[in-house]
């Protein structure tokens, strides 16, 4: 299905922090319902009794929407973490991960990742709004780490947490059939993360 056009450029109107998260929540909703292609901006607007112009006010299309509607409802961010040492930043990471929760969001992102390789504008706003900003967020909690010297600043493995996290959430439900819970987690952190980084 082609990609809805984006509207012009509007200005933005300051929604209210609970009509954003009611207007986030319908958007997950209705993408795990029908999958990322048949979602349509008119749908989200049906779902939550507003305009399109509205939703169009507030973010360019859909690929925005979604990025922003998975960034929304993340837990916690990154920026959020700050324990005093390094192993206590990685696990707070994954202490608050409600299995259930971890589950619907494995099953929406396995279903986005076709989506995403056929969607251009997808993989930019995720990219944007989602994923890069957690991987600043998480290179300051490694600086954090080097400036307490509990690792050296050359750590090859330092460009590679990112990567090495995020496949613990994707490899254990392929390989296990199981999701990546708080306690598979921790183990990860503690076998895999930290030796890698000098730990």
């Amino acid at each position: 299905m082609p990609e809805e056009p984006a509207a012009p450029p509007v200005r933005r109107t300051r929604l209210t922090p609970e009509r954003e998260a009611e207007l986030y929540e319908a958007v997950l909703a209705i993408l795990r319902e029908v999958g990322y292609e048949a979602l349509t901006m008119d749908a989200v607007a049906a779902r939550t009794r507003s305009s399109k112009a509205t939703l169009y006010r507030q973010w360019k299309g859909k690929p925005e929407l979604v990025a922003s509607a998975l960034r929304h409802t993340k837990p916690i961010t990154v920026a959020d973490i700050d324990t005093g040492t390094l192993r206590g930043d990685l696990l707070a990471l994954t202490a608050c991960a409600d299995p259930e929760q971890m589950e619907r969001d494995a099953a929406l992102m396995r279903g986005l990742g076709h989506a995403v390789h056929c969607n251009p504008d997808l993989h930019r706003a995720l990219r944007e709004l989602l994923i890069e900003p957690e991987k600043a967020a998480l290179r300051l909690l490694l600086d954090r780490a080097v400036a307490r010297g509990e690792i050296p600043a050359d750590t090859p493995a330092m460009e590679f947490v990112a990567h090495t996290v995020l496949g613990a959430f994707i490899t254990r439900p392929l390989i296990e059939d199981r999701p990546a819970d708080t306690a598979y987690l921790a183990r990860f952190i503690d076998a895999v993360v930290l030796p890698a980084l000098g730990c």
